[in-house]
């Protein structure tokens, strides 16, 4: 870009940072003007400039929430091929790629942008890049994941960071179903997780995701069960457990009945024996297996 292009650049990120996005629009579309062959076609020659571009463009659709032109400008920005960016823009279309995804529920396709923008920040040297790994973690949690997101040769350096570590104690306690645990971590660390704006968006899901996966190991001995007494236990009211209730009834993870008059909630008899008889078949297994294993050795 010559220099007045630079400055019109400078505008508008400053017009971005002020919510200014009517004036936003008209600095962007002269910064698509300027970089435009003769034909009025975009000048792949100016990739590195484009993706600068796209950018400041994606992060205004990010922030408007216009997910259809934000697609269409991310999958863009990925096809340019002729471009050498600096990691610092590549980081910034990763991470609203990630927001992207995260908000359609798309969720291993966030952690995959989300884990690319941490990198890219990383290599910049981006301070964006703590904030990055903490939405690493958040879509690690919203696909239930079983892996340690600070497992990998990237992330384990900050795995002790005191702005990281209240995320790690909520991974810990998401995969444990430490429902209070997870509960009081959100709590204490007001200003490190409820502060940022989208991951606030998020926790509700969270919550959600593992109440349910309290819930169904807390029913799984009962054929039938009060409704205050979960809510008891999960520390939630009794609309709420039964909003959890139905929503596990129709994706077929509960079978049961909820009888609203009285408060109880039914499960099928022949749903809960294969539950209870699950394990104890699998441990009968182990120890044919053990068994075989010895009589191979005499033999």
């Amino acid at each position: 870009m010559n220099k007045i292009n630079y400055i019109i650049c400078f505008y508008g990120k400053l017009y971005f940072d002020q919510g200014d996005f009517t004036r936003l629009t008209r600095v962007l579309k002269q910064l698509r003007q300027a970089c435009q062959t003769e034909e009025g076609e975009e000048d792949l020659k100016k990739g590195t400039q484009l993706l600068e571009i796209y950018a400041l463009e994606i992060q205004m659709y990010t922030e408007q929430k216009d997910h259809k032109k934000l697609k269409a400008l991310y999958q863009q920005s990925l096809n340019i091929k002729s471009a050498i960016p600096h990691p610092l823009i590549m980081g910034v279309i990763r991470e609203c790629g990630g927001k992207m995804h995260l908000r359609a529920g798309q969720f291993e396709k966030a952690h995959i942008d989300f884990f690319e923008a941490f990198k890219n920040y990383d290599e910049s040297g981006s301070p964006r890049r703590t904030t990055c790994l903490k939405y690493v973690v958040l879509a690690n949690m919203l696909m239930k994941s079983d892996i340690n997101p600070f497992d990998s040769q990237e992330a384990k350096p900050y795995k002790q960071e005191q702005e990281i570590l209240a995320m790690t104690n909520l991974v810990q306690a998401y995969q444990s179903g430490e429902i209070k645990q997870f509960e009081n971590i959100l709590k204490n660390n007001h200003k490190t997780i409820m502060e940022d704006l989208f991951i606030r968006e998020h926790i509700e899901d969270l919550l959600r995701n593992i109440r349910t996966e309290v819930l169904k190991k807390l029913i799984c001995p009962y054929t039938r069960i009060h409704i205050p007494f979960i809510s008891e236990e999960l520390c939630i009211t009794n609309n709420e457990v039964e909003s959890l209730l139905v929503s596990c009834i129709l994706d077929l993870s509960i079978k049961g009945q909820i009888d609203q008059v009285n408060q109880i909630l039914y499960l099928e008899r022949e749903s809960q024996k294969c539950f209870r008889y699950k394990s104890l078949n699998k441990w009968v297994e182990e120890v044919k297996n053990i068994q075989d294993g010895i009589l191979n050795r005499i033999n």
